[in-house]
């Protein structure tokens, strides 16, 4: 199975799908917020057992890389990359329209052990520490 991750703002998209790209056997959809770092894996687990599957049936993962909130993407590509080295298997961020079908085939290349990077589409901006 292949777990699909979008956290590029405060509504939070996951999907569970066979490699062979068939609909998805089941999906979630929920306004995150400021709760997303509190609620992502549970979220998760939550999709898993939906399709009654294990983070053991999981063989990649797919996360969507931006642009998007600097915060929410980074909280994704986080929970993405650890999920995907404590279960070695293959993780891989992709951005655009077509994210999830360009990312489901760049999985066939993948290896583990390589993290997904966030796309931000700008500068982070970071707030200087007072002096």
């Amino acid at each position: 199975m292949i777990l699909a991750i979008k956290t590029d703002g405060p509504i939070t998209e996951m999907w569970l799908l066979a490699p062979s790209q068939t609909p998805a056997e089941a999906s979630l959809v929920w306004e995150s917020g400021r709760e997303l770092s509190d609620e992502l894996l549970t979220q998760i687990s939550r999709l898993l057992n939906e399709g009654n599957h294990s983070t053991f049936d999981l063989s990649g993962i797919v996360v969507y890389s931006g642009p998007g909130s600097f915060t929410s993407l980074r909280i994704g590509h986080t929970v993405a990359n650890a999920l995907a080295d404590s279960l070695s298997i293959p993780v891989v961020g992709v951005r655009g329209d077509d994210w999830l079908t360009s990312g489901i085939k760049a999985l066939i290349k993948a290896k583990s052990g390589k993290p997904a990077l966030p796309f931000y589409g700008a500068e982070a901006n970071i707030t200087r520490p007072k002096a």
